[in-house]
């Protein structure tokens, strides 16, 4: 299967790579509350990227945003072909877990899965198994050529604005619900920003200054902060309990969306050789 372009960037390959890596790590780390590293497991720095590597999903998202922008160049797109892309790209492999997952749930060998979970997937992070995740990303299609038209017309550093209201908006949700993890982590108001961000740092133009420094000073600040998230009980246990209340969840996509997509920038067009 190629791209609906014919472009194919091998290093943006490797940043996938990370970040499935990640995932597949924070997920086999913890498979329980307590085994096999439990929870309240405190590793050494810088080791909590791997401990919190949930965050995985969030340079997922960042690198589609940049991939797409990075894709486009400022052009048209043809939509119905853009979308159309997409479900040929996700839907085969997406079908196939929910009716493998569904019988598993059948025959007792896994969790039931039920159809409510399956199409209220389409607006809600309800799909199984990680699957929830393709939620955001189709949220993020629909809005991509207003963002795509916005970044056109005026410019890279209007996508910066989405990130100002994504922020006020989780704002105000932690003001009203006292907690705002469960839309920051789970849905598009909090991806959002990891998805604008990504976009922003591929058609922003930096030059090779400015892409070092944004990549290793974000990246530094990041894993020193990610530590800290970690200590302080991290995703299942920050002020002692989930989903946590505490008002870092309200710019902590922001804060990923910076360190990712500074370090996808620099790395993207790196004169490091890598097969």
């Amino acid at each position: 299967m190629k791209s609906s372009s014919g472009l194919y960037f091998s290093r943006l390959d490797h940043v996938r790579g990370l970040a499935a890596y990640l995932v597949f790590v924070w997920h086999f780390t913890h498979l329980t509350a307590q085994f096999p590293v439990p929870f309240s497991a405190a590793p050494p720095f810088p080791f909590a990227l791997l401990e919190e590597g949930h965050v995985g999903v969030g340079l997922f998202m960042t690198l589609s945003g940049y991939l797409f922008a990075k894709l486009v160049n400022g052009q048209a797109i043809n939509y119905p072909a853009f979308l159309w892309s997409r479900a040929v790209r996700l839907a085969p492999l997406l079908v196939a877990s929910l009716a493998v997952w569904y019988i598993l749930g059948k025959l007792h060998v896994g969790p039931p899965i039920y159809f409510s979970q399956i199409w209220r997937g389409i607006l809600l992070p309800t799909l199984p198994n990680g699957a929830w995740s393709i939620t955001v990303e189709f949220h993020f299609y629909l809005l991509f050529p207003i963002l795509l038209l916005l970044s056109n017309r005026l410019g890279p550093h209007a996508l910066l604005t989405g990130i100002g209201f994504s922020l006020c908006l989780r704002a105000l949700l932690w003001a009203k619900y006292g907690e705002v993890q469960l839309v920051a982590y789970w849905t598009i108001v909090g991806a959002i920003d990891q998805f604008l961000l990504g976009m922003f740092f591929a058609t922003a133009g930096f030059g090779v200054k400015v892409r070092r420094f944004l990549a290793f000073t974000g990246g530094l600040l990041f894993l020193v902060f990610w530590q800290i998230f970690d200590a302080d009980g991290g995703f299942f246990n920050l002020d002692g309990t989930y989903p946590s209340p505490s008002a870092l969840w309200i710019i902590i996509p922001s804060i990923q969306a910076v360190a990712f997509g500074s370090f996808i920038d620099w790395y993207d067009k790196s004169a490091i050789t890598v097969p």
